[in-house]
């Protein structure tokens, strides 16, 4: 690892204990600030435009001097519980500054106010809306980190489900995938992970699924679900992350339905390393912005 990198990981392994334990509020304030910090250098160089819906806002981010034909609808993590549209804004902004291509960032209503399935009918509804504006499904290219992850897989098997065409392609950033927290990583790496623990991910999932609800529902914990013809998919994931198991099962479950799929596991790197703009994390980025290019360039421009 470089020394910014070992430099980070410290600072977050220093905040583990407050992270784990902070209430839905501290996570809410924190989780926002991060996404301001990650759009402070972009702003100038792009555009946003905001919509309401009936159940949630959203915004546009565009690069000022480019017109793209595709988008990118991009669902922030935030353990279903965190995260409003200045987090979704943020690694959104990187997204659109770096692709060229739009980002749409819906904040979906956040459990435990609005549990189960709240933020999959929102991210539908997003979605649908893109449809409606006049983008092709083959030039929308799903992407997420964490529930954001988790959620762009449930939202591909929601549209499966109800006969809408399906995207370009997905990628997810240490997609959390198992509501049911069974994943052998769960306890093999429980000391390595600086930033998460398999307690919180408890209580994130207790606030998200309701009593009366099965967290290993397929609409909540993708792994589980019927993932023959899903769209193309990258995956990425830290190699010292509790949640690496959700990944890795995702990822063969893929491989096993017959869809294309790849994994890259970083070596020593925590959740949602690639949004932290290590360089470690660099390469991985990169790809993840090619892959989306590359798959929504083979189709028709809206």
């Amino acid at each position: 690892m470089h020394l910014s990198t070992k430099i980070l990981r410290n600072q977050i392994k220093i905040l583990k204990p407050i992270i784990t334990n902070c209430s839905i509020e501290m996570s809410r304030s924190a989780q926002d600030k991060l996404g301001k910090i990650m759009m402070a250098g972009k702003q100038k160089e792009l555009n946003y435009s905001y919509m309401l819906f009936s159940n949630f806002e959203a915004a546009f981010i565009r690069l000022k001097e480019i017109n793209s034909s595709g988008v990118i609808l991009y669902l922030h993590g935030g353990g279903y519980v965190a995260g409003d549209l200045n987090y979704a804004k943020g690694f959104g902004s990187l997204l659109a500054a770096e692709s060229g291509i739009d980002v749409f960032c819906p904040a979906y209503r956040l459990a435990p106010e609005n549990p189960f399935p709240a933020a999959l009918e929102d991210a539908e509804e997003a979605y649908c809306y893109l449809l409606k504006r006049g983008y092709p499904p083959g030039s929308i290219a799903l992407a997420g980190e964490s529930a954001g992850g988790g959620l762009i897989f449930s939202l591909a098997l929601k549209l499966k489900q109800r006969g809408i065409p399906l995207p370009a392609c997905i990628t997810a950033i240490s997609p959390w995938s198992d509501l049911t927290q069974h994943g052998a990583s769960y306890e093999t790496n429980s000391k390595e992970d600086p930033s998460m623990t398999k307690e919180r991910l408890d209580f994130f999932a207790k606030q998200y699924i309701p009593e009366s609800e099965d967290p290993a529902n397929p609409l909540a914990s993708p792994v589980y679900g019927d993932l023959n013809g899903l769209p193309p998919s990258r995956l990425y994931v830290g190699g010292s992350e509790v949640m690496l198991d959700d990944a890795v099962n995702l990822y063969n479950r893929l491989i096993d339905s017959g869809c294309e799929a790849s994994l890259s596991i970083c070596p020593g790197m925590w959740h949602a390393y690639i949004l932290y703009g290590t360089e470690d994390g660099k390469d991985d980025f990169n790809e993840m912005i090619n892959f989306i290019k590359e798959k929504t360039d083979e189709h028709t421009s809206k």
